[in-house]
């Protein structure tokens, strides 16, 4: 999408790009969470295996540390639609009835997430409220449950500004989308490949002709 084809004033496009930061943010945040298990992974290997001393609680880091690498990187994964779905019937419709389907598909998974935040936030208060914690070393299991409850929060978000987008394309279909997750078509896929070669390689060793 070109930025030229955006309203300059479009209010739904710049809290689209400001949200968006937040989810990269987030899922840079899950990113490091990921890298730092791999690296406790590796090192409990070598201690095992080399000094015979395993790291004490490592069991427990990795319990309250799964929930940051699933749950921050949900928002980011449906801004990009990087998320698994059966497209044959979605990919076929045209117009106003494909942005009608996705609106309806949107407007279902906002009420299936309000859902999931009441009741993992009941779930978060339930630990907090008990004191519940691993059962190795003692940690408290109560900010894992938050960064669930926040991840669903951060992807609610993401669903509204969703929502506004597909109020807007179901008005006017051939206009330029924004604001709404968009699966790339195998074209656009190859281009986008294409394009990014052409960076690597630069543009004259692709169009150097060829040598007879």
């Amino acid at each position: 999408m070109s930025t030229a084809d955006i309203p300059v004033n479009s209010v739904l496009y710049k809290i689209d790009q400001a949200y968006h930061g937040l989810e990269k943010a987030l899922n840079y945040l899950a990113a490091i969470f990921l890298f730092s298990l791999m690296l406790l992974a590796s090192s409990e290997v070598v201690a095992r295996k080399l000094f015979n001393s395993p790291i004490y609680g490592q069991a427990d880091l990795v319990e309250i540390s799964i929930p940051t690498m699933g749950f921050f990187g949900l928002a980011y994964c449906q801004r990009m639609a990087g998320h698994v779905r059966m497209e044959i019937v979605v990919q076929a419709l045209k117009g106003r009835a494909h942005w009608l389907f996705e609106f309806v598909s949107n407007f279902a998974t906002i009420i299936i997430c309000a859902l999931l935040i009441y009741g993992t936030y009941n779930h978060f208060l339930r630990a907090y409220e008990l004191g519940d914690s691993t059962m190795d070393v003692e940690l408290p299991v109560w900010p894992p449950k938050l960064i669930i409850v926040l991840g669903f929060s951060v992807l609610f978000g993401r669903l509204i500004i969703s929502f506004f987008g597909y109020l807007r394309m179901l008005r006017n279909p051939n206009q330029e989308a924004y604001a709404v997750p968009r699966s790339l078509i195998t074209e656009e896929i190859a281009a986008a490949e294409a394009e990014a070669a052409r960076d690597a390689i630069g543009d004259d060793e692709v169009e150097k002709p060829e040598r007879r």
